[in-house]
């Protein structure tokens, strides 16, 4: 038979109260009122229900491959019949039962080689149904080649690297056979997160990590999806050892926040210097959480300047338009200013629609119960343009110490 739009809704209502795959975003209202044509879909392999874009990943790995439109489909008897027995909630207790922490769940907004890995990792290689069994991520070291680009080049070379569990380093070669690292990187520094467009491939990563105090940043990725995963979470279970070993008492709970993250936003603004009467240069920017880092070019090492967003209490206070008087000479027209301590910061968006996302992504910041630990001002890494005071720097992870 083929679903009715109201027995479809009834599936969507059984998902809503059964489960749904983390980043599979489906609608949990009819699809008129949202006004949406995109149909629902399961899979008759597994019993669960998936959205458009994860039911395509499900119909390309043989075993899970069966997979049919909740409205446009034909279901035999047995299939409904299946499918209502098991559902999310009931499939995740048997192929999440022994999920690491550390181990990345994409959402919606992840990019594709997240959600196909996660759907490979999960329901083909069912790593997380046995409790107890060691996984290849918790490895003492692991030890292979990536494609790292150059700074000064822009070229992608290949680079041997090392990441070391007991020690918390990540380390790499310029040669194969060399025999010291061209860097020496502490995991609790580092933040890692896959930047595809940026990078100009489907499975770029960019690692950002601290350096002498200054923010550096590496792009690499590796022509396997599983492999550059795999490192990726390789990552993240070696900060969560770093952090368990750091800080005995606090729970996983505690801990799983502190590991690598998305940025909040990345695109493009204007700004001036700090007297305000310079131009007005284009940037690329980077919102980490409270660091505003700005780039001359988005796959540049070090940022030219870093702007710290505080609490709203401590006189951090972003407001729309520009000061009046200000002498603006730029292309964009859609201003905002960041007021902290220390001084102002100007910006321009070139739309509305861009101004309105950054102003969202800053006030969210300074109102969120931030660190005294983080009570510095602003940093600026990797030169002087901004007028700001030089880093101090602290560890992608510090957040932490500030728990007791």
């Amino acid at each position: 038979m083929i679903l009715s739009k109201n027995i479809s809704q009834t599936c969507v209502y059984s998902m809503k109260t059964c489960g749904r795959h983390p980043f599979c975003f489906v609608f949990y209202s009819s699809f008129l009122s949202l006004s949406l044509s995109d149909p629902e879909w399961g899979s008759c392999s597994l019993g669960v229900f998936v959205c458009l874009g994860c039911s395509g990943i499900h119909r390309s790995i043989p075993n899970l491959g069966k997979v049919k439109s909740l409205l446009l489909s034909r279901w035999e008897d047995s299939e409904v019949q299946f499918i209502s027995e098991r559902g999310n909630d009931a499939m995740n207790a048997v192929y999440e039962a022994a999920l690491p922490v550390y181990f990345y769940k994409p959402t919606h907004r992840d990019c594709q080689v997240l959600k196909e890995q996660w759907i490979r990792a999960k329901y083909e290689r069912q790593e997380f149904v046995e409790n107890g069994k060691k996984l290849i991520y918790e490895d003492e070291t692991r030890d292979g080649m990536l494609m790292k680009r150059g700074r000064d080049n822009g070229q992608f070379l290949n680079r041997r690297f090392v990441l070391s569990l007991r020690d918390g380093t990540l380390k790499y070669y310029t040669k194969l056979d060399a025999k010291e690292p061209k860097a020496v990187i502490k995991v609790d520094t580092i933040n890692a997160c896959f930047q595809p467009d940026k990078i100009g491939n489907p499975n770029g990563l960019q690692i950002t990590y601290l350096r002498d105090n200054i923010t550096r940043n590496i792009f690499i990725y590796h022509d396997s999806s599983r492999e550059i995963v795999e490192w990726f979470n390789c990552i993240r279970a070696a900060q969560l050892h770093y952090l368990k070993v750091a800080f005995p008492g606090a729970t996983d709970a505690e801990l799983k926040p502190k590991l690598t993250r998305s940025f909040l936003k990345e695109g493009y603004m204007e700004k001036t210097g700090p007297r305000q009467t310079e131009g007005f240069k284009r940037r690329w920017f980077t919102l980490d959480h409270r660091r505003l880092m700005y780039f001359k070019d988005p796959l540049d090492a070090f940022a030219k300047g870093e702007v710290f967003l505080g609490h709203r209490d401590h006189g951090y206070r972003v407001t729309i338009g520009l000061p009046a008087g200000t002498q603006y000479n730029g292309l964009w027209q859609y201003g905002i200013t960041i007021e902290t301590p220390a001084r102002s910061f100007l910006f321009t968006c070139e739309t509305d629609t861009e101004q309105k996302d950054w102003m969202s992504h800053f006030n969210a910041v300074t109102v969120e119960s931030g660190s005294a630990h983080h009570a510095c001002q602003c940093v600026c890494a990797g030169g002087h343009e901004s007028g700001a005071l030089p880093c101090r720097g602290h560890s992608f992870l510090s957040p932490l110490l500030n728990r007791t």
